[in-house]
C-alpha cells in the first residue's frame, strides 16, 4: 500500500526496500530532502567562493574581509530561533509542510542577493540589506536541516539509515561543490573587471529554480511513515508549545550530548567547507581559481566517498565512525594545514585527507542525530540543539579564524581551533548510546530495548 491510500499504520505505510514500489518512494524521499539541503549549502558555497567580490561590493572600507565574514556569521544569529520555531511545528503539523516553506525561504533570500545595489550605490544600506538577506536564510536553513534530516531518517530502514541517510549529505556536497564550480567556470570565461562589477551576481541566481525543484519534489511526497503512525494515534494532539517544553523538561540530556558532537561537526564542516577558500587565498596566497580549485578536488572526493562510509556505519555502527574522524582530525589537523602552506599541489592533498578524515562524521548526521530523540519531539529536538551550537561555533568559525590569523599572522590556528573542538565532541561521544539498526517508531528514545517492546506489542496485536 502506498503512503496516499494508507490509513496511518506503520506496516501499511512503511516503503518496503525489497521491492520495485518501495525503492522508488525511498527515492524520491531520498530527493524530497536532499535537494533543499542543496539549495541550503550552494548558498554557503556561493558565498564563500566569492568572498573577494562581496568585500569589494559590500565592505569596501576598513573592515574588508571580516565584515564579509561577519556576514556570514550573522545569518547563523536566527537559526536558533528558527529551529525554536519550526521544530515544533514540525513535530505538530508534520514534517513536509514545513519544508516546504524553509525552501522557498532559503531559495528565495539567495536569489535577491543578486540583486542588491553595492556600497557605491547605496552606500551603508548595501551591507544592511545583505545581512538582512543572511538573517532571512538562517531563520528558514533553522528549519530546513532538523527536518530534512528528519524526514530522510524516518523514511529510510532502519537497518540502512546510514546509507540512505548518507545521500543527505551528498546534497550537501553537491550543493557546495555546484556553488564553487559555478563560480570558479565564471571566473574561467569571464575578465576580472567582469567578475567583480556584474559577474559574481550570477551564481546567486540559479538558487531560485533549484527552490522551486525542491519544493515540487516535496509536494509530490506523503509526510513520513513514522510521523503517519504517531498521528493516526492521536499521539500529536499538544501544541507545538507543549512539545517545545516537554522536549526541555524530559530530552536535556540527548540536547546536551547532541550540542558538543555538532560543534566539533561544525567547526570543521565550515572551517573546511566556508572559511578554506578565503584561507587559501588570502593566508596561502593562492589565486582566486586555484584557491577554488583545490577546494573543488576535495568536495569532490568527499562526495564520491560520503554513501560508502554511510554504509559502513549501518555494520559498524555511528560511535566507531565518530571516533575514528575525531581522533584522526585531532592527532592530524596541524600537520595537514602546514603541508597545505607548501604550494599548490600539496595543498590538494592536505585538503583531500582532511575532507575524508572529516567524513565519517557528515555521512552519518541524518542517521545518528534523529536517533537521539523520540518521534514527538524528533524534529525540535535535532533542530534546537543542532541550530544553537551551530550558530555558537560553526557558524562563526570562518570569523574567528579569520580575525585570529590576520591579527596574529598565525597561519596554523584553523587546525587548533579544530582540534579544541573535536576534543568537545570526543567527551560528548563518551555519552552517546549507539542506536544503528533501532526503530525510531514510537514515544520513546529509540534504544534495542524500545525494539523488544514495539515487537511485543505487535506479537500482541
Amino acid at each position: 500500500m502506498t503512503a496516499a491510500s494508507s490509513p496511518g499504520k506503520y506496516e501499511d505505510i512503511a516503503p518496503d526496500p525489497e521491492s520495485p514500489e518501495g525503492k522508488t518512494l525511498l527515492r524520491k524521499a531520498i530527493g524530497a530532502s536532499a535537494i533543499g539541503n542543496a539549495t541550503e549549502w550552494y548558498d554557503y558555497g556561493v558565498y564563500a567562493a566569492t568572498t573577494t567580490y562581496l568585500t569589494q561590493a559590500f565592505f569596501p572600507g576598513d573592515l574588508g574581509t571580516i565584515g564579509t565574514m561577519l556576514g556570514f556569521a550573522i545569518s547563523f544569529l536566527l537559526r536558533p530561533l528558527g529551529g525554536m520555531i519550526w521544530g515544533p511545528i514540525g513535530d505538530r503539523i508534520g514534517r513536509k509542510s514545513v519544508l516546504a516553506m524553509t525552501i522557498l525561504l532559503i531559495s528565495g533570500a539567495t536569489a535577491l542577493i543578486g540583486v542588491l545595489p553595492t556600497h557605491a550605490v547605496a552606500g551603508v544600506w548595501a551591507p544592511i540589506l545583505l545581512i538582512a538577506l543572511r538573517v532571512i536564510q538562517g531563520f528558514s536553513t533553522g528549519g530546513e536541516y532538523g527536518g530534512a534530516a528528519t524526514f530522510m531518517a524516518e523514511y529510510a530502514p532502519d537497518k540502512k539509515r546510514g546509507k540512505y541517510g548518507s545521500f543527505l549529505e551528498f546534497g550537501t556536497l553537491a550543493g557546495f561543490c555546484t556553488g564553487t564550480a559555478m563560480v570558479l567556470l565564471l571566473e574561467l570565461l569571464l575578465s576580472d573587471d567582469a567578475m567583480q562589477t556584474w559577474g559574481w551576481r550570477i551564481p546567486f541566481f540559479i538558487a531560485l529554480p533549484l527552490g522551486l525543484i525542491g519544493l515540487y519534489l516535496r509536494s509530490q511526497m506523503e509526510d513520513t511513515p513514522v510521523f503517519q503512525e504517531l498521528e493516526h494515534e492521536a499521539e500529536v494532539e499538544r501544541s507545538a508549545w507543549q512539545g517545545f517544553k516537554d522536549l526541555l523538561s524530559n530530552y536535556w540530556r540527548p540536547i546536551l550530548i547532541m550540542f558538543g558532537m555538532v560543534i566539533a561537526l561544525n567547526v570543521a564542516n565550515y572551517t573546511l567547507l566556508a572559511y578554506q577558500p578565503t584561507y587559501l587565498k588570502s593566508t596561502i596566497g593562492l589565486s582566486d581559481s586555484s584557491g577554488s580549485t583545490v577546494v573543488l578536488i576535495g568536495q569532490l572526493v568527499m562526495m564520491v566517498m560520503i554513501p560508502f562510509f554511510g554504509r559502513w556505519s549501518d555494520s559498524t555502527g555511528r560511535k566507531p565512525m565518530w571516533w575514528g574522524s575525531l581522533i584522526g582530525l585531532f592527532v592530524l589537523s596541524l600537520p595537514l594545514y602546514w603541508l597545505m602552506g607548501q604550494g599548490f599541489a600539496w595543498a590538494i592533498v592536505g585538503f583531500v585527507v582532511l575532507g575524508l578524515l572529516y567524513i565519517p562524521q557528515l555521512a552519518t548526521i541524518s542517521a545518528t542525530f534523529p536517533a537521539m530523540f523520540p518521534t514527538q519531539v524528533r524534529y525540535a529536538g535535532f533542530a534546537i540543539s543542532y541550530n544553537v551550537a551551530t550558530a555558537a561555533f560553526g557558524g562563526t568559525a570562518p570569523l574567528v579564524n579569520d580575525a585570529v590569523v590576520e591579527s596574529t599572522g598565525w597561519n596554523l590556528f584553523p587546525a587548533v581551533y579544530m582540534m579544541g573542538a573535536c576534543a568537545i565532541g570526543m567527551l560528548a561521544l563518551a555519552f552517546l548510546k549507539e542506536t544503528a539498526g533501532c526503530s525510531l517508531r514510537g514515544t520513546e528514545i529509540p534504544s534495542k530495548e524500545n525494539d523488544l517492546r514495539l515487537l511485543q506489542e505487535a506479537s500482541a496485536k
